[in-house]
């Protein structure tokens, strides 16, 4: 039992989670006017963890034959057989039932909204078969978690937590498609679809590039929406920094820093801004 759950949460790949995580904590912030109740927080962090369950074990039952076939990913638990496909799949379901049990004890709007948050986990698997948006599809999964925990804690949908849904749906969208660049080869073979297998890597990494200009301008039109201060403004421009040098580690000629930019630089990103947010709250 002790090594299924060990598998299970080497499969998972937990520390991914600081990809949306902080930016559902951000929104909550900015929404509740501070730290919301107790009881609603764990409600909200319960909420991600069973949807990014849900979604990552479909993703990995689904993709088992492929990630069997590249070498990149052959390693992972499902093609090596440490975990098999009807487990793997018996515990995405659990997590998407308890997901919507958790949205339905958050509020009513929630609960309704939840199926669609579930299609878009479940739905981003099959993106990559049949087109090359699957990085725009990707970033919209964690795009809604903003929007989701704003949905939380006052029980409508307004403009700062789109905008800030949008802003990470291109921040995602863009990095995915840098470390899509990994796999070019491979997907051409398999027929799978990608913006990197249809632009050619150096045109892919452009428009990864335009991307993450559209991130920004997002960040601050998020940050005029909720009326933000000036630690929030600072915080964009040291993104923006990151940003530029996410890019600068990456060429058409040469990917052997890939995964540098994808989740070292990433990873601080996500921080920093819900740092940032914390900070601008507090002053």
């Amino acid at each position: 039992m002790i090594s299924v759950v060990r598998d299970v949460a080497g499969m998972l790949k937990l520390s991914h989670t600081v990809f949306a995580l902080p930016f559902a904590l951000t929104s909550m912030l900015v929404a509740a006017g501070g730290l919301p109740s107790w009881r609603l927080v764990v409600l909200i962090l319960l909420a991600m963890v069973t949807a990014r369950n849900a979604g990552m074990a479909f993703n990995r039952y689904l993709d088992a034959g492929i990630d069997a076939r590249n070498p990149r990913t052959a390693s992972r638990h499902v093609p090596q057989g440490l975990l098999s496909g009807r487990l793997v799949l018996i515990f995405s379901l659990v997590n998407a039932i308890l997901f919507l049990a958790i949205a339905r004890a958050i509020n009513p709007l929630c609960l309704s909204l939840s199926p669609i948050a579930l299609l878009l986990l479940f739905g981003y698997s099959y993106m990559k078969r049949v087109s090359s948006l699957s990085h725009l599809v990707l970033g919209l999964v964690l795009g809604i978690s903003p929007v989701a925990a704003w949905i939380a804690v006052r029980g409508t949908l307004e403009a700062p937590p789109l905008a800030l849904g949008l802003a990470v749906t291109f921040w995602v969208a863009g990095f995915d498609v840098i470390y899509a660049t990994q796999d070019h080869d491979f997907d051409r073979r398999e027929g799978l679809h990608s913006l990197v297998v249809r632009l050619g890597i150096a045109r892919a990494l452009l428009l990864a590039r335009v991307f993450h200009a559209f991130t920004i301008l997002l960040f601050v039109a998020f940050g005029l929406l909720a009326h933000a201060t000036w630690p929030y403004y600072a915080t964009v421009g040291l993104i923006a920094g990151l940003l530029a040098y996410e890019h600068s580690l990456v060429k058409a000629d040469d990917l052997s820093r890939v995964n540098a930019a994808f989740f070292t630089v990433n990873g601080f990103i996500s921080l920093i801004f819900l740092a940032g947010v914390t900070l601008a709250i507090i002053n």
